[in-house]
């Protein structure tokens, strides 16, 4: 894994801890000589893990619509900044270059970008590790979402076993290391059957 990219807010959250903790992400990463590619603002969660990569001479890619860096977002002292036309293609060309990601807590466009990468991991579109930084329980409400579908059927129990989850970056970096996707020929077999026989 040499390319991570992080899911993550553009508001710097209600609380200091947060910024600190992205701090420390940024640290490891920088530690392990890998690199960050991200949304491309210098605004918010996204500034703090920028300009901390940067400080330690690690690469910092970002991918932002066009129209976003009209808007005086766009953080200009990247390694490489990525232009696109939409919200689409960013995330198409994020999931493309990086090999792993990590979801930061964050708003609206976070959960879109996890979404979408667990939704194509699923399906086995892409097999990249996918790990979710839960400090503080951030993404408690999110897991119970998908435990209460896997409890209602509409999705496996496997793949919320699958998911790489901690509060500790170091031991979410280990577990991703640790990554095996999951078979999917077993529960498209299974979804077959249940669709057969209703």
């Amino acid at each position: 894994m040499q390319r991570i990219s992080v899911f993550c807010g553009s508001s710097m959250g209600s609380d200091k801890f947060y910024q600190e903790q992205a701090i420390n992400l940024a640290n490891y990463m920088a530690d392990q000589s890998m690199s960050l590619v991200y949304g491309g603002a210098n605004i918010g969660i996204m500034k703090v893990l920028a300009d901390t990569i940067l400080k330690r001479n690690r690469e910092a890619i970002g991918v932002m619509p066009g129209s976003l860096i009209e808007k005086e977002i766009a953080h200009e002292g990247l390694t490489e900044m990525h232009i696109v036309n939409s919200m689409s293609e960013r995330k198409s060309l994020i999931i493309e270059i990086s090999d792993a990601f990590i979801a930061f807590p964050g708003g609206m466009g976070t959960l879109d970008e996890l979404t979408e990468v667990l939704t194509l991991n699923q399906i086995r579109i892409e097999d990249k590790p996918i790990g979710i930084l839960n400090l503080r329980g951030y993404f408690d409400p999110f897991l119970n979402f998908i435990k209460n579908a896997v409890q209602e059927g509409f999705m496996r129990e496997e793949h919320l076993n699958n998911m790489i989850v901690s509060d500790s970056v170091e031991e979410l970096f280990i577990k991703m290391k640790q990554y095996q996707p999951i078979c999917m020929s077993n529960w498209i077999k299974e979804i077959k059957s249940e669709s057969a026989n209703r």
